[in-house]
């Protein structure tokens, strides 16, 4: 068995047609190539890719903002996919890694991250990488 080349790199333009197809998988929203690429070109949201052998098979997402009612900078890591194939190989950790140093270069203080209560396999992987439940819940209204 050859040994995989895996890493971690910011997304670019050229990205865009393997964020979309992963967004499909995962999301399911319909967002069109067009989207996509402006997001990238004017969007402050962070978007790292885990890419095995030159092939893009996942992402996360993070913000990160300034409010009075905090100290510091807040952030949140608000998705995270690794395409079905390519999960169990800790890949999910070395983008939550590389996030949360980009974050902590930017003077970001804190950082969560939200996910479903029954997703047991993701919050094990936030919880290995030190990151604790609360007790806040989530309200969400469409408008």
């Amino acid at each position: 068995m050859k040994e995989e080349n895996i890493h971690v790199r910011w997304a670019h333009e050229n990205d865009a047609e393997e964020l979309l197809k992963l967004n499909d998988a995962f999301n399911g929203v319909g967002t069109t190539m067009e989207e996509v690429k402006e997001s990238l070109a004017v969007s402050n949201e962070l978007i790292a890719l885990a890419v095995i052998d030159r092939q893009v098979i996942g992402f996360a997402c993070a913000q990160f903002f300034k409010s009075f009612c905090y100290r510091g900078l807040q952030g949140e890591i608000t998705e995270m996919y690794i395409a079905e194939a390519f999960r169990r190989r800790g890949l999910s950790t070395l983008l939550i890694a590389f996030i949360e140093e980009e974050l902590k270069a930017r003077g970001v203080t804190s950082v969560k991250i939200l996910t479903g209560q029954r997703n047991e396999m993701a919050i094990k992987t936030y919880e290995k990488s030190n990151y604790a439940r609360t007790e806040e819940v989530l309200l969400q209204k469409k408008l």
